[in-house]
């Protein structure tokens, strides 16, 4: 189970940062698969007790609904 929950998030965050980084509109989309990365890695590292990886995550997730909240505002 941890290793679905560390590759599943990993791969979430690649195409996270490749949506956002492309620029063709699938901003929202891209910031939801940073929060759902943030919340597959940090279940991943409470698991195995990363508590600095479980902290950043949790920057990772609010940034994620920072994103998605700004991009509903500019729309």
């Amino acid at each position: 189970m941890n290793k679905l929950l560390e590759w599943t998030g990993v791969s979430t965050a690649i195409l996270y940062s490749l949506f956002v980084s492309f620029n063709i509109g699938l901003e929202f989309f891209g910031f939801s698969l940073l929060f759902i990365s943030a919340i597959l890695i940090g279940l991943w590292s409470y698991n195995l007790n990363h508590k600095g990886i479980l902290f950043l995550q949790l920057f990772y997730g609010i940034a994620g609904i920072i994103g998605m909240i700004r991009w509903f505002g500019s729309s």
